[in-house]
């Protein structure tokens, strides 16, 4: 029995850091700013930026246009100023780039964002955390064919849409590797491996060795701070916050008024709790 138990312990610990590890390479997850699930301009704010930026080449299949009076819209705000790529507001965020020709420009169909962020979810984080981190770890990397790569998602495919308003900025890796001997394979030091992008995405690169047998294996990335950009870094991070707080909603459309529903639940059973024990009480005294 104890090793059954040690083994699914053991199990369960390589599916935490299996997940953490997929969910962003090492590098850590900024918190998403949760309340604006709640805020309505936060929302149409979002709509109109994933509208104007992501509907490009990214398609929301599973969410209709009309689903946008749910966060105060209209239906005429909805066809003067979001309806871009249909006719009709009871149809669905699809996209008019065939998928061939999505292939061939970018390597790879672009994922349709309907459920995005339950899917980025992990033992790392949110899925909106994901989303929130990776739209602003984008650095200038001249080695790719976008001149763009990104920490959270190394050599991703996707350029950076939002460079006009962040601006650019350079980063650098830096890992911690294991040597070992050739022929025996046993461990016989380590290396300092630094890769530093700049601002204009110039890479560099030096390996130094390093004393003693005491280190770990690693891997970190650091990145600049971000320079000519249209927007300040905390208008930036308040916009990109406001586009991840829609494509959240759009994951589960329903999750607040849910959320708003069980707290009253949640006092109904209170009440009938304490209704019920009381009948049950009056009910008992005369029989004992």
């Amino acid at each position: 029995m104890k090793k059954i138990v040690k083994s699914l312990a053991a199990l369960a610990a390589a599916l935490v850091v299996g997940s953490a590890s997929a969910a962003g390479g090492g590098y850590p997850l900024d918190p998403f700013p949760s309340e604006k699930l709640t805020q309505q301009p936060a929302l149409q704010n979002g709509a109109k930026l994933f509208v104007n930026y992501c509907l490009n080449c990214h398609g929301a299949a599973l969410m209709r246009y009309n689903r946008l009076t749910d966060i105060g819209l209209t239906e005429e705000q909805i066809k003067k100023s979001l309806l871009f790529t249909s006719d009709k507001v009871g149809d669905p965020m699809k996209i008019a780039m065939r998928p061939a020709d999505a292939k061939e420009w970018f390597g790879a169909r672009p994922p349709d964002l309907s459920v995005i962020a339950r899917a980025r979810s992990s033992a790392a984080g949110s899925g909106s955390d994901w989303l929130y981190t990776y739209l602003r770890a984008y650095f200038r990397d001249g080695t790719r064919a976008t001149g763009w790569n990104n920490a959270l998602f190394e050599n991703v495919g996707m350029p950076h849409v939002f460079w006009e308003q962040q601006g650019a900025r350079g980063a650098t890796l830096e890992e911690i590797k294991e040597v070992k001997d050739e022929n025996t394979g046993k461990l016989t030091g380590f290396v300092r491996h630094v890769v530093n992008f700049d601002a204009n995405g110039v890479r560099t690169e030096k390996t130094e060795p390093l004393q003693g047998l005491k280190h770990h294996a690693s891997r970190t990335w650091t990145l600049g701070k971000p320079e000519g950009g249209t927007m300040s870094q905390a208008a930036f991070d308040d916009s990109v916050g406001d586009l991840v707080a829609y494509i959240t909603y759009m994951s589960d459309p329903t999750a607040q008024k849910r959320m708003r529903l069980g707290v009253w639940v949640l006092l109904f059973l209170g009440v009938f709790t304490i209704f019920a024990w009381m009948l049950n009480r009056a009910f008992w005294k005369d029989i004992r």
